[in-house]
């Protein structure tokens, strides 16, 4: 296990070359080329299946390309790697690195001594052991206390290591069945028999939602702590993307010298581009910097996460800065997680049917500019479990044609959920939580509300065909059934003000007066969100959806929980194209989501107090948290029932 570690944090250096390689750089130098193996410098592309570079190399003889250990990744907020967004609401502070590295707070003299600290245990451990099988404790999670905690059973089996052929990585996945190939009875039975035996030993083999951890609060099984997500000690590496982030607050949960970062970041120009390069080592991280196609934002929160035995897959609802993950217990998110067993043998990887999970988080990772050996790696992890849920996505710019129309924004969440529960033409009933509010209106929430019931284009349809009676009819009725059966959280100024935090800790939920007082405004839909955890404000974006009976149909009920607010810029807006005449969506930023289905509902469980003939909320429960209090009071009522100002409005940061 020594020995394997040392080959993933030391690369294809001896320990001897390595501490040459650290001096260098913590003398601010650049290291000598390593004499020690002798092969042809070349460009490579991370592999998320690679243990440690003699395994690549085994690759390499076998045609496998595997050029860079890095592509890189695009982000949103913090000065430090580059200057915040246009329109953002970052309040981290601003400041010049004082040298290459300093930006990220990496201590080469430190990190080195921490390696030597490191090679002098397994050493020790070598010579204890020597003649016998190793009984040397696993390895400690050290919290930022300084106090330890044991590793968990799932982290020691996960330690062990692998024996089983390794994947070729140059072999190619068969058409997915909706592009209308077939599979091979032989290639599915092999599928079949060589699904990965770990599947057992993963934490969250078939995915699980959960509300971030909040210092303070009581812990109830149903949220993690950002330490448990990375589990930093078995992490190999990580791609990570955020609106905002704290690099140095993200470098205290990840061991930069196991761990080699891809980040998909937002930069202004090539000037800044250049500028965050330099403020990294570059043998350890490296950015991707996404197309923005106009103004927009990088709003995406996405994890790749890779693992000796397999690769988690993380849709947080927050960015990657301390008060997201709970630690000033003043703010909670929520977060998707699913862990995929890596295959076995190169044939079971050349079997696997690509669903539609897999199909759209390709799409998007490549529409981020993710290089293409980056995206093939990730075939040799096993997405069957996924196939479960929709990955559901937006990209910025203006997309016509079937194929996008079908995958992105709100035609692609439409797309997504008439494959995850089909198509229905009656009531359903919907519940959006969200930090940011946009200029919306009744067009936008009918377009989502029958997005929601798989028809996307049917507010575009009906308004660009028909009599201007028929146009008018349909409006009518469509506004009559979101009044009805449609509500929005986001939290009163009086609730913001309660918190603990107070507006101090309110910098990144959002909405602009001008909007909330606009005429066509929804205002009358809009909940004051309460968290469930008192005094904790909410950064979660969640839309439930169910029909008005679950009870009826259990199999139509579901949850969106991704990055995503309620605005036009996050789902985008349809019109007729001048050019050809057919439909155009135009969206301003990236965002990524994933559809989750309800579980069925025991019989004889009861009805929700506050569902009337419904069951509510609880047809969720044991599926998708519901973090707020339901079904919540109107922020703008005429009965009295809000005693002052503060209560009748919602938060608006521009105030204060």
């Amino acid at each position: 296990m020594a020995d394997s570690w040392a080959n993933d944090v030391n690369g294809e250096v001896d320990e001897d070359e390595a501490l040459q390689i650290a001096i260098a750089m913590s003398l601010g130098k650049e290291p000598e080329p390593s004499t020690s193996r002798s092969r042809p410098k070349e460009k490579r592309v991370i592999d998320l299946t690679r243990e440690d570079d003699e395994a690549a190399g085994d690759s390499r003889k076998r045609g496998v390309g595997n050029e860079d250990d890095f592509v890189a990744l695009g982000h949103g907020g913090v000065r430090h790697f580059g200057t915040q967004q246009k329109g953002g609401t970052a309040t981290a502070q601003q400041a010049t690195p004082a040298s290459a590295f300093s930006a990220l707070g990496l201590d080469r003299r430190k990190m080195e001594e921490e390696r030597l600290a490191r090679l002098g245990k397994r050493k020790a451990a070598q010579v204890e052991d020597e003649g016998q099988l190793s009984t040397r404790p696993a390895q400690r999670l050290r919290t930022a206390s300084g106090e330890e905690e044991g590793a968990s059973l799932t982290q020691r089996k996960l330690a062990a290591p692998i024996s089983s052929p390794r994947p070729d990585l140059s072999a190619r996945l068969p058409p997915s069945p909706q592009s209308g190939g077939n599979l091979p009875a032989s290639k599915a039975t092999v599928w079949a028999a060589s699904r990965p035996s770990t599947f057992t030993d993963l934490p969250f083999p078939r995915g699980v939602v959960k509300r971030t951890w909040v210092y303070d609060q009581p812990r109830q099984g149903d949220d993690i702590k950002i330490e448990e997500v990375l589990q930093k000690q078995h992490l190999q590496l990580a791609v990570l993307s955020s609106y905002q982030w704290d690099e140095q607050w993200m470098l205290s949960k990840i061991d930069i010298m196991r761990t080699k970062l891809i980040l998909v970041a937002f930069a202004s120009d090539e000037a800044q581009k250049n500028e965050m390069r330099s403020n990294v080592p570059r043998d350890r991280i490296r950015f991707c910097f996404p197309p923005m196609h106009g103004i927009g934002s990088m709003h995406s929160k996405l994890m790749l996460l890779k693992y000796e035995k397999y690769m988690r897959i993380v849709v947080p609802t927050g960015n990657l800065m301390s008060f997201d993950w709970g630690e000033t217990g003043t703010m909670e998110n929520m977060t998707f997680i699913i862990d995929l067993p890596r295959f076995e043998t190169a044939e079971a990887r050349e079997a696997q049917i690509v669903n539609r999970f897999a199909e759209q988080l390709f799409y998007f990772l490549r529409a981020q500019g993710l290089d293409e050996k980056l995206l093939d790696s990730l075939r040799n992890y096993d997405f069957t479990e996924a196939g479960r849920y929709e990955f559901v996505h937006t990209i910025p710019g203006s997309h016509t044609g079937d194929d996008a129309l079908k995958r992105i924004g709100y035609c692609g969440l439409g797309h997504s959920v008439s494959a995850l529960v089909g198509a229905s033409s009656e009531p359903v009933e919907l519940d959006f939580v969200c930090a940011t509010l946009g200029a919306i209106n009744y067009g936008l929430l009918t377009a989502l509300y029958y997005a929601c019931l798989g028809d996307p284009l049917a507010e575009y349809k009906e308004h660009t065909s028909g009599s201007q009676g028929k146009r008018e009819a349909f409006t009518k009725r469509a506004n009559s059934l979101i009044k009805k059966h449609m509500r929005i959280f986001f939290p009163s100024r009086e609730t913001v003000l309660r918190s603990k935090a107070g507006k101090d800790g309110a910098g990144t939920i959002c909405i602009q007066p001008k909007w909330w007082q606009a005429a066509t405004f929804p205002r009358e839909l809009v909940r004051d969100c309460k968290s469930v955890r008192p005094g904790v404000l909410m950064h979660s974006k969640v839309l439930y959806v169910r029909p008005r009976d679950p009870a009826n149909k259990p199999d139509h009920c579901f949850a969106y929980v991704g990055s995503a607010n309620l605005s036009e810029s996050a789902w985008g807006r349809i019109s007729k194209d001048r050019a050809s005449g057919k439909p155009k969506l135009t969206c301003r930023n990236w965002e990524c989501g994933v559809l989750v289905p309800a579980k069925k509902k025991k019989e004889g469980s009861g009805d929700d107090a506050h569902g009337g003939n419904s069951q509510g909320m609880r047809v969720f429960e044991g599926c998708v948290p519901v973090p707020m209090e339901w079904p919540g009071r109107a922020i703008c009522r005429e009965d009295g029932n809000a005693a002052n100002i503060d209560a009748k409005r919602p938060w608006f940061y521009s105030e204060g």
